[in-house]
């Protein structure tokens, strides 16, 4: 399947891009990558801004794939979250990415492959809710709109039921209309970080009757209730056999071949349940054909693997080289499936 991006696509986000450069974020990221390279913080702006024109490569996808470190060659060899973006909204079609981008939508599409209880507190009783707090020791509390883990908290609900008027004043107050049942995590996944649920990114893309995997991440949290990368969490890329041969690595460059947390081991670690986790992603990708362009999040519970969310614009997942080695991105990968 072809999917030109365009050049006039490419040419209004440029400049859309160039009016909304964050010259805090520039700032930042260059002068981190001066201090540990010991080259000059101007000469690393100019680059990361030419990287943005040539490249299409946000500044936060120049430090996290090592950008400054790469020749020219290597660095074409990367997808950039930029460029996933234009996929999405090539590919993804408009009037169903609400199915996706609202989490309560989302969870009502997809109720068979959730295995979770769920509440929109917009719609609930007082009589609902109440049931909902006393069916469960622990519930995450979501804003259906946001991305990166934003507004995301766990509650116990022995502290909600306290005042349980009080509880959803606050939580409407802060627009985290979803509750949802906290999913009890397989016991080996719990051991790489057992403060959050650590989930899979799968990232699909549906051909017709054929489902093509473009990348498996194992993504983990570090003392939060999230894994999100944005939001202190961490990520390795896994093999097709569901194993991370690379240390993990967050948003400030750290990088971990056991989790400082736990200590535990992050290479050599085995996903567990992984043919079934493969077996979920290609039903998921068949369930809307029209957003045929999708990152799952999927968690593993002692029950089987669950959908936590889908994601229509997802992010951009690749191995981080100067940690690993491997100096090459995935973007012929995203070529060869997509056809852009």
């Amino acid at each position: 399947m072809a999917a030109s991006l365009g050049l006039a696509r490419r040419a209004r986000y440029l400049a859309a891009r160039a009016r909304a450069v964050r010259s805090s974020k520039l700032a930042t990221l260059s002068e981190q990558l001066s201090r540990s390279t010991g080259r000059a913080r101007p000469l690393i702006a100019l680059d990361m801004l030419w990287c943005a024109v040539r490249h299409e490569a946000a500044f936060q996808d120049y430090f996290d794939w090592d950008f400054h470190a790469l020749n020219r060659r290597e660095r074409r060899t990367f997808m950039t979250h930029p460029k996933s973006n234009h996929l999405a909204q090539k590919l993804n079609a408009v009037e169903h990415r609400p199915q996706f981008s609202d989490k309560s939508l989302f969870n009502a599409r997809f109720a068979d492959y959730i295995g979770r209880a769920w509440l929109d507190l917009r719609t609930a009783s007082d009589d609902a809710l109440g049931a909902f707090l006393r069916s469960h020791d622990r519930v995450m509390a979501k804003v259906p709109d946001s991305l990166g883990g934003d507004g995301v908290e766990s509650f116990d609900t022995a502290v909600a039921l306290s005042d349980p008027a009080e509880f959803r004043r606050a939580r409407l107050e802060r627009r985290q209309f979803l509750l949802e049942e906290f999913l009890t995590q397989d016991a080996e996944m719990a051991r790489l970080c057992p403060t959050s649920v650590n989930t899979l990114r799968i990232v699909t893309f549906r051909d017709g009757d054929e489902v093509r995997t473009l990348v498996r991440v194992l993504k983990m949290g570090n003392g939060g209730d999230i894994d999100n990368f944005s939001g202190g969490g961490m990520y390795t890329i896994l093999d097709a056999d569901g194993v991370a041969r690379y240390p993990a690595f967050d948003e400030f460059g750290g990088v971990f071949s056991v989790h400082p947390l736990t200590g535990a081991s992050i290479l050599g670690f085995q996903v567990p349940q992984w043919d079934a986790v493969g077996r979920l992603a290609d039903s998921l990708a068949r369930e809307v054909p029209e957003i045929p362009y999708v990152g799952w999040d999927i968690a593993i519970t002692p029950e089987g693997p669950v959908v936590v969310e889908g994601n229509y614009n997802t992010g951009v997942f690749q191995l981080k080289p100067t940690a690993t080695g491997v100096r090459t991105g995935l973007l012929p990968v995203y070529r060869e499936a997509i056809g852009f």
